[in-house]
């Protein structure tokens, strides 16, 4: 019965996350359907866990009716070998003692423990609030990326992954190329690149696969403001979470923004920023990266999804 309240437990978590369309927040909204999927399996499942319970349940109450049957039949004969099957019995348990007897606390132990670590996503996914990321998912990090630019793509499924958002993991090498290659036209024919929530993600990727091909152009973004520990005042990270599958392979992408002098911002700020591409070394990665000088800029409200996904 334990497993058949863990299946419900899992169908009601998931149908409370659609519910309140929070599941934005745990994957990429295009495998929606996959949690859908997960919904009907587990309530499948908990059909089948149910019927095998009662079915238990009346096999077991069958042979406890015939044993009372059997043992008010045979009186006489049941006496002596019950009282055969005692010895047997205590024989047997005796023996549980001397080789046995010390696994079944060992094991219960275990199943009890897998039970309660089943119960804790149920529990606190149902309960407690889901957490928007913001800067202090940056600062939890000391600003400290765990890889230059150009490693970044070495990674594995499953890091996290900073600025440049990295789908070639999921891909050959061949496999990549193409696909790096087929989202450049999409973006380089024009002199000025708007990123949206629907291109945000591969717009990025694009950028910083050929940073030459949009030195000079105009680009366009919205995202949050980081300041970090920055040399000067007129240089803020601006970032937007992003997911390429789910939660485990998120990331904080984006890229650094020059403002003009004098400008005051606070991280988590949400702003839309335009301006021209350029490029300077950044210390802290000791290489060039891409840079936005702002030619204008407005501060905005946090979108209703802070979150972008990658779109092929």
């Amino acid at each position: 019965m334990i497993r058949f309240v863990i299946l419900v437990g899992f169908a009601l978590l998931f149908a409370i996350i659609h519910q309140e369309g929070e599941l934005n927040k745990y994957i990429n909204t295009k495998y929606a359907y996959l949690s859908i999927s997960a919904i009907v399996l587990l309530l499948i499942l908990c059909i089948v866990e149910f019927v095998r319970v009662q079915l238990k349940d009346k096999a077991k109450k069958r042979k406890e009716e015939a044993e009372v049957k059997q043992v008010t039949a045979n009186a006489g004969d049941h006496a002596k070998t019950c009282s055969h099957d005692d010895h047997d019995h205590d024989h047997a348990h005796d023996h549980e003692d001397e080789f046995g007897h010390s696994h079944e606390p060992k094991s219960r132990w275990k199943r009890s423990l897998g039970y309660l670590i089943l119960f804790v996503p149920i529990i606190t996914g149902i309960f407690l609030p889901v957490q928007t990321l913001d800067s202090s998912f940056v600062k939890a990090k000391g600003f400290s990326f765990p890889a230059e630019l150009e490693g970044m793509s070495d990674g594995l499924p499953g890091e996290h992954q900073f600025l440049k958002p990295d789908s070639s993991v999921f891909y050959g090498k061949e496999g990549y190329e193409k696909l790096k290659n087929k989202e450049l036209q999409e973006f380089a024919g024009s002199d000025a690149v708007t990123l949206d929530d629907s291109n945000y993600m591969k717009g990025m990727e694009v950028i910083y696969n050929f940073p030459g091909s949009f030195m000079g152009k105009t680009l366009t973004f919205t995202g949050f403001a980081y300041k970090g520990e920055q040399v000067d005042d007129t240089h803020y990270f601006v970032f937007r979470f992003g997911f390429i599958h789910c939660v485990a392979d998120s990331g904080i992408f984006g890229m650094l923004v020059e403002f003009p002098q004098g400008t005051e911002l606070a991280d988590d700020d949400w702003v839309q920023v335009s301006g021209v591409l350029t490029s300077q070394l950044y210390q802290p990665f000791k290489q060039t990266i891409p840079v936005l000088r702002v030619t204008s800029w407005e501060p905005i409200p946090q979108p209703e999804d802070p979150y972008v996904y990658r779109n092929y």
